[in-house]
């Protein structure tokens, strides 16, 4: 085997034996080498750059917060999203402070519904609910939306509509 179809060798045996989501999430970077092997031929160096669901959304949520700064008029509403549980907060960035905090692990919340499976869009407007009478309670009624990196809708959009109804401004 020559040494120009070894690299392909390599791709093969390593992207055949996965999923086609797998490969989806993989990114390939060329890397082009000015050096020349030792026989005059220029060498081929890739590199697969896998990233994982989590990696991009933390990405997606460190260029949000270049956006979006909690002050103390107008304090920032940070949702966090797993696939059991749903949490809120509202945190005043410039004091590093928590305000406010609602998340479905609390038995006011959980009390009523039933979801094994994980929160539903209905749970996800009982927190938004939740999270503006806590915030009005305080005497905060503008606040700035941060998404947490999660695309705007299903549960994150519920919040925020339920929120919204319920006297919260952003």
């Amino acid at each position: 085997m020559s040494s120009a179809t070894a690299p392909l060798s390599f791709l093969g045996s390593s992207f055949l034996g996965r999923s086609s989501s797998q490969n989806l999430r993989n990114r390939l970077q060329l890397n082009f080498p000015a050096t020349t092997s030792s026989s005059g031929q220029h060498s081929l160096a890739v590199q697969a750059k896998a990233t994982t669901r989590r990696e991009d959304r933390q990405a997606r949520h460190s260029r949000i917060r270049k956006k979006v700064e909690g002050t103390s008029e107008r304090p920032r509403l940070s949702v966090f999203r797993s696939n059991k549980h749903l949490y809120v907060q509202v945190i005043d960035d410039s004091k590093m402070h928590t305000l406010a905090a609602v998340s479905t692990m609390q038995k006011s919340i959980s009390e009523g519904l039933d979801y094994t499976a994980g929160p539903t869009i209905e749970v996800a407007k009982k927190v938004g609910e939740a999270i503006a009478k806590s915030c009005l309670e305080k005497g905060i009624s503008k606040v700035a939306f941060d998404r947490g990196g999660y695309p705007y809708h299903g549960r994150v959009e519920a919040l925020a509509d339920a929120a919204r109804e319920h006297g919260l401004q952003f």
